[in-house]
């Protein structure tokens, strides 16, 4: 159960999962296969205090599917693939944006509950504050490229390299 909470923040953290609940069904979709499973996404809000105003993130276009895999080590790798499409929105003015956040991600969770996030594409970050100001990376944007972060046990950024640009800062475009 600890290891879905990693997942749960890895949810905040990541593109593919960006600010929507995510729950696999336990049937394969879409004719995946493979142990492939559909990630079905509901719409969120996004906190007031993130970008100033209140907002709602929600997935317009969704074929993102998940795979566990488990290594001899006792690791857990995540595969995150497909295609995801998410609708920023102002809730104060109305203005949204849509932007294409599919990743694809590789997480591994470490038998001590540590992360390792490998992504590529296009992915969203939701950062606090201090991290969106540790590592230059605005507190909600989707980047385009490579990008590698690590969480400690306790669910705490570590690091973050992006090897990329930041495509679009969502709080700036919605404001």
């Amino acid at each position: 159960m600890k290891r879905l909470g990693i997942l749960m923040t890895l949810g905040a953290l990541l593109g593919v999962f960006i600010g929507v609940a995510v729950v696999a069904t336990p049937a394969l979709a879409g004719g995946r296969g493979d142990g492939w499973q559909f990630e079905d996404m509901s719409p969120m809000p996004l906190d007031p205090s993130v970008c100033g105003f209140p907002g709602l993130v929600t997935p317009v276009a969704n074929k993102a599917f998940a795979k566990e895999l488990k290594t001899p080590d006792g690791s857990v790798l995540f595969l995150s693939t497909g295609t995801l499409k998410v609708a920023y929105t102002n809730l104060d003015t109305g203005k949204t944006i849509t932007e294409n956040v599919s990743g694809p991600a590789k997480t591994t969770v470490f038998p001590d509950n540590s992360v390792l996030v490998a992504a590529r594409g296009n992915n969203a970050f939701i950062l606090s504050a201090a991290e969106s100001a540790r590592f230059g990376i605005p507190r909600l944007a989707v980047t385009s490229g490579n990008y590698t972060f690590t969480l400690d046990p306790d669910g705490n950024i570590t690091s973050l390299s992006l090897n990329g640009t930041v495509k679009v800062d969502i709080c700036a475009a919605l404001s």
